[in-house]
């Protein structure tokens, strides 16, 4: 999870073995203010029934092309959504994060902890 505004790592989630990004969302139960803004991308079709407040980019329905109004919201969503991609790519210059993970399974989640952590500090989000 990432404020859009201080472009600072708030939480960083696990999940055990290989599972879709919006399970893990789902099987964390993370408390998020009604208000809050969520921005997803089209691998999280259904999170309007976990949180009312979040914008997907519209996908084309077989057959029919999306519109020009759709296109162009589709456009300034993921405008917005640019900056989280940057931010994986700021955590995944740490190779330990990239490649095969060979350490000790038990300690994952505090190897990500400490990349978030020190991104954060990196680019002076905190």
């Amino acid at each position: 999870m990432i404020c859009l505004l201080t472009l600072a790592i708030l939480s960083v989630v696990m999940g055990k073995g290989q599972q879709h990004d919006f399970s893990v969302f789902k099987d964390s139960r993370l408390l998020l203010h009604p208000d809050a803004l969520l921005l997803a991308d089209s691998g999280y079709q259904g999170i309007h029934k976990h949180h009312q407040n979040s914008n997907l980019p519209i996908k084309k329905k077989k057959g029919q092309p999306l519109s020009a109004e759709d296109k162009a919201y589709n456009k300034i969503l993921s405008k917005q959504r640019v900056f989280i991609e940057h931010i994986n790519r700021r955590c995944k210059i740490f190779r330990i994060v990239k490649n095969v993970y060979r350490g000790k399974h038990k300690h994952y989640s505090l190897t990500w902890n400490l990349v978030a952590a020190l991104v954060n500090l990196r680019y002076g989000c905190i």
